[in-house]
């Protein structure tokens, strides 16, 4: 099985918001999750590009702050 991390949306139709999970590659955006993303990216398993990109701004951000 390939792991990905992908957005799952949630919230209602004019308020969505998105958490990062570990998803099977084969399924779809909402589908069933494995677990939430931070042992996954541990382990290995590969981003989607805008996870990817939440991922640096957020260590950037971080790094600013120390």
């Amino acid at each position: 099985m390939s792991v990905s991390l992908r957005l799952n949306r949630k919230g209602t139709k004019d308020r969505p918001y998105y958490k990062i999970v570990a998803v099977d590659s084969r399924k779809r955006r909402d589908g069933r999750y494995i677990a939430l993303a931070d042992k996954w990216l541990a382990v290995g398993a590969k981003p989607s590009e805008t996870v990817n990109s939440m991922i640096r701004k957020a260590r950037t951000a971080a790094a600013k702050e120390a």
